[in-house]
């Protein structure tokens, strides 16, 4: 099948974009990456290699190379199988984005990406107002102000986290795009849009409200500050921008406070409450209700885990078969409470540790601190806070188990990969 270079251009970036931004909706997302691994199976001959991007597509593709690894370990090879069809993604990125890097528009991608989906999720908040109309005057009288985030999230088919994740992403995205706008002296127009979008996604943010994805928005922020203006304007000029804008999200946080007390609460004594009883959340009079969601519960959970990790060394327990085994140590420690919610591992590197055995935490570690090094080398503080908003996220959540933590990682490290093979080329020229 024969096709301009321009007209496959079009069609590739498009298809890229709509994968981008349909990331949060798990079954429409995994039809367009098929679509799009067609599309390059018709074009193989339009792959190119290097050493350098095959080995870069390696690390991309290591979670599933692992699991490919130790399928001996599962014990039931069909759950097993079940388990790999999460991360072919990881096959499907890296082959056909890096074999294709020179096509990729970074920034304009990442523009068009955080734009839309800010839309988009505007779109969706729309509809909550009127589908949920009960929960939004529950909190707008201030009742029950926990529930709204995730009840907003499974409205639109996604885990909170997860989906806070992927807005804190698209905030500092628009970010930068907004100091880049005013650095550019683009119109008032376009810059007064800029600022709008951007207080919009920051606001998704905070009604989502999980607590790391807020805290990674504002380091976000702090990066993109330190790279983009305090790099490139004198001090007094750097200190006016940054009070400009933490103005800006502060006055959007302290409004959301004033209509949110019990944020301030979650953020504090709810988070830290129960300390002492790790491992012990059975003798807390109704847990479900004092700590189904504080750092006590993520702390027993991760102590069995270890506990369980130590005693299946070296080779772990199975990637289909880490869950179960979790569980059933619950129930054998007599953790009752854990067990009834079957709550997993919570922590991508014991998760690993707990299914893989030594090399599993490895294989993260290596997955994960690559984005860095290329954020790193690029001096690109989008990357940089991609990294730091996997790595924090995958600390309190285990988001390579998941199709939006694993499909949204590889798209993304094999664009940021594209974009640093792309720079390599220039270098050396």
């Amino acid at each position: 099948m024969s096709i301009s270079e321009k007209n496959f251009n079009k069609i590739w970036n498009t298809f890229l974009v709509f994968i981008a931004i349909a990331m949060i909706f798990r079954k429409p997302c995994t039809g367009l990456i098929i679509l799009f691994a067609a599309f390059n199976l018709l074009f193989l001959k339009k792959l190119k290699f290097t050493r350098t991007s095959l080995l870069l597509g390696t690390i991309i593709a290591s979670p599933l190379l692992l699991e490919i690894l130790f399928f001996w370990n599962n014990d039931l090879y069909l759950m097993g199988i079940k388990s790999l069809e999460k991360s072919v993604s990881l096959l499907v990125f890296p082959l056909f984005i890096l074999g294709n890097f020179q096509r990729i528009n970074f920034f304009k991608f990442l523009r068009i990406y955080s734009i839309f989906t800010t839309i988009l999720i505007l779109f969706f908040f729309v509809r909550f107002v009127f589908i949920a109309p009960e929960l939004i005057h529950k909190y707008w009288q201030g009742i029950d102000l926990w529930e709204i985030g995730y009840a907003f999230s499974n409205s639109i088919g996604i885990h909170a986290p997860a989906l806070n994740m992927h807005l804190a992403f698209v905030t500092i995205c628009v970010i930068y795009f907004v100091f880049r706008f005013f650095q550019q002296r683009k119109s008032n127009l376009i810059k007064a849009a800029s600022i709008f979008i951007l207080l919009l996604s920051f606001f998704f943010v905070l009604f989502v409200n999980t607590r790391m994805a807020l805290f990674n928005a504002l380091v976000g922020f702090i990066l993109i500050f330190f790279f983009e203006v305090f790099k490139k304007y004198s001090f007094k000029k750097s200190v006016s921008i940054f009070a400009l804008g933490l103005i800006l999200l502060g006055s959007i946080s302290l409004f959301f406070v004033q209509k949110n007390p019990y944020m301030i609460q979650k953020y504090s004594s709810v988070t830290f409450a129960y300390m002492d009883k790790v491992g012990k959340l059975d003798a807390i009079e109704n847990p479900e209700a004092k700590v189904f969601n504080s750092l006590v519960t993520r702390v027993s959970i991760w102590k069995s885990a270890w506990e369980l990790s130590l005693k299946n060394l070296p080779f772990g327990v199975g990637a289909s078969d880490g869950k179960p085994a979790l569980i059933k140590y619950y129930k054998q420690t007599n953790q009752h409470f854990l067990a009834k919610y079957e709550f997993p591992t919570h922590n991508q590197f014991l998760d690993f540790l707990l299914k893989f055995g030594i090399l599993g935490p490895l294989v993260v570690l290596l997955y994960i601190f690559t984005i860095g090094y290329l954020g790193i080398d690029l001096k690109n503080p989008l990357i940089i806070a991609f990294f730091f908003i996997f790595f924090t996220s995958n600390l309190t959540d285990d988001f390579l188990l998941r199709f939006d933590g694993i499909a949204f990682s590889g798209l993304w490290f094999s664009i940021f990969g594209s974009y640093w093979l792309q720079e390599r080329i220039i270098a050396d020229k």
